[in-house]
């Protein structure tokens, strides 16, 4: 079992899960998750012999949620891990992250291979820095109902998600996005959700006891922090121009689910394929056929392998 505690770290008061003895390996999730998105691979890779440790993500959970939408920029979430290592007494550490987590463990990899040895993504490939602020692009585009829109103005989505946190939760895992409205590409008059009328069912691979979790968070926390991660995508363009067309030269790996609509879009799908321009150390790029967005959640024993192979091959 993980035991969990709170730390004082990079001006907010962070929750984590940890187990294991050995190198130190982080787990990042991702939106709108918690630390609990790991329960199948802490024990697993605690057994493997690391000492595994998974936060809440600076907004989420029971990590503190500054107020101020700029205090959520990739300096402060890949800061915010640099200083755990260093609160954790550990000196370097594997980085893995899942959806918006993946970023952050990119992004730290990047910025300080120093601390970050080796860096797994899940179901969010490396990035790549374009020619324009992501916000920018899509409006040039033509484009003005990409979910990553709904989400700029304070207030709109956490309407939306905080009027029903349960029905919101059950939403966002279920697999009900072309058949609900649900939909990256937001339907005319309905929100990220879709029709709120269609009843949304639990994928096997989550238990009503595991949805309660997620749930109870969100009722304490609400969505206003994982959101503001959202509202600083332009912001993150301009801070990382340093970084402009940086490789990312540690052992890495990447996993994904072939039924994600994050990497069978049309910039994920691109980015899926040329991944190893960023990554010239790429150990292994795994699409698991037929899995979903929740990768670690629904092919835990797949992932869990994999995971430990690539940890058990680095020096």
């Amino acid at each position: 079992m993980s035991n969990s505690r709170t730390i004082s770290l990079n001006g907010i008061d962070m929750f984590i899960r940890e187990q294991g003895q050995g190198p130190l390996v982080l787990l990042c999730h991702g939106w709108p998750e918690l630390s609990y998105s790991w329960r199948h691979q802490i024990g697993a890779l605690a057994e493997a012999g690391y000492r595994v440790v998974a936060p809440d993500m600076r907004g989420f959970g029971r990590t503190g949620a500054p107020a101020e939408i700029d205090a959520y920029t990739i300096f402060h979430t890949v800061g915010d891990m640099v200083a755990l290592v260093g609160a954790l007494g550990a000196a370097q550490a594997v980085i893995i992250g899942h959806d918006w987590g993946a970023p952050v463990a990119w992004h730290a990899a990047m910025f300080r291979p120093d601390i970050f040895t080796a860096v797994g993504g899940l179901s969010v490939p490396p990035p790549r820095r374009g020619r324009a602020r992501p916000l920018e692009t899509l409006r040039k585009e033509g484009i003005e109902n990409f979910y990553w829109q709904y989400f700029q103005e304070p207030g709109i989505a956490e309407r939306e998600f905080e009027a029903d946190v349960d029905f919101t939760m059950r939403a966002v895992f279920s697999k009900g996005f072309s058949d609900t409205g649900m939909s990256q590409m937001l339907k005319p008059g309905l929100g990220f959700l879709g029709d709120r009328g269609i009843p949304r069912d639990l994928p096997p691979w989550l238990s009503e006891d595991e949805l309660a979790v997620f749930v109870t968070a969100y009722r304490k926390s609400g969505f206003r922090g994982g959101l503001n991660w959202y509202r600083n995508l332009d912001r993150n363009f301009d801070l990382t121009a340093p970084w402009h067309g940086a490789q990312i030269h540690q052992p890495s790996i990447f996993i994904a689910g072939s039924a994600d609509e994050v990497v069978t879009g049309l910039i994920g799908a691109k980015r899926v394929a040329d991944m190893e321009k960023v990554l010239p150390n790429l150990r292994q790029k795994l699409l698991i056929d037929g899995a979903g967005h929740w990768v670690q959640q629904e092919c835990a024993a797949e992932v869990n392998a994999r995971l430990i192979a690539f940890l058990k091959s680095l020096p």
